[in-house]
């Protein structure tokens, strides 16, 4: 890669449009396919919005606005020094989906993506009209499994605890952001390691790691919710977070995801008051919408199509 890295990295042309969007007081980047119901994409750490490169034009055929987007502080969309709470990141999705013009939407979070859709349908319930979750527990599932599962999940988070470290975005960012790469290949299967589309994919998410302050912002949502656990604000959040669902809820899951752990998001579903369905995807990791891209992507249209 060499040389300093610029947003335009993620600028990738396709079967899509990409344009920028004002919502919640900053601005997105956007990317976009099809026209009909909307379907908003978000991505994990340590992602962008090609993370959804392959079933963007996938749903888009099926007869639905497909639309992913760069987290707040990720790719080509605004990297304010603050915002990376629960709740702002939960506003910006709901603002996006009135930006974009549409009363409601389908939202579909892989990772850290899909605790913000987690959010985003407990706090405003009226805007999510169905949520997929991939590879994400329901966050008090997590907080609980931290502390009651030591040599699991609390073992399995040990990366995010290291990102409590201040001005950890320089190690991460580091030798070409070698430590993203790292990060990516614990987390994925066996079987995806070894292929070429995994070794574009991880050199795609080092490169974007790699723009200016992207990895501060990425780390900070982290830092949010280490600090928050102790603070006033974390506890409005969780008290707020045990409203039960009244969004249908697909949860889909990598048997060997190693970042969030099966046992850890099995369970969310008594969060969850409307139609509920957790299936657990064989032989996949944490990046399961890489991974098992066709099996998702059906799941996906299945859930749209039903409730």
């Amino acid at each position: 890669m060499g040389g300093r890295v610029d947003e335009s990295c993620v600028l990738v042309d396709g079967p899509w449009t990409h344009r920028f969007v004002g919502a919640n007081g900053s601005r997105f980047h956007v990317v976009e396919a099809g026209t009909g119901p909307l379907v908003l994409f978000l991505h994990g750490f340590p992602e962008f919005w090609w993370a959804w490169h392959d079933m963007l034009p996938r749903i888009a055929d099926a007869g639905f606005r497909a639309v992913a987007i760069d987290l707040r502080g990720y790719g080509a969309s605004d990297k304010p020094p603050r915002g990376y709470d629960g709740y702002t990141m939960a506003a910006d999705v709901t603002g996006l989906i009135r930006a974009l013009g549409e009363r409601n939407a389908t939202i579909v979070g892989a990772g850290a993506g899909g605790m913000i859709g987690w959010a985003a349908a407990a706090f405003h319930p009226k805007l999510v009209n169905r949520l997929v979750v991939l590879g994400a527990a329901h966050p008090l599932r997590l907080r609980a499994a931290l502390f009651a599962d030591p040599r699991g999940q609390f073992a399995a988070s040990s990366s995010a605890l290291r990102f409590q470290v201040p001005r950890y975005e320089h190690v991460l960012t580091r030798d070409d952001a070698a430590l993203v790469g790292e990060l990516m290949t614990r987390w994925t299967s066996p079987q995806w390691r070894d292929t070429p589309e995994f070794a574009d994919y991880v050199a795609r998410c080092r490169e974007a790691m790699q723009i200016p302050q992207a990895a501060f912002c990425a780390l900070e949502a982290y830092r949010w919710v280490f600090r928050s656990a102790i603070r006033l604000q974390g506890y409005r959040f969780v008290k707020l977070m045990q409203r039960p669902l009244i969004t249908p809820t697909l949860q889909l899951h990598g048997e060997l995801d190693t970042a969030t752990l099966p046992r850890t998001a099995q369970g969310s579903g008594r969060y969850v008051l409307a139609p509920y369905e957790w299936r657990l995807i064989p032989e996949a990791g944490h990046f399961l919408h890489q991974e098992a891209t066709d099996v998702v992507t059906g799941e996906v249209l299945r859930w749209l199509k039903t409730n």
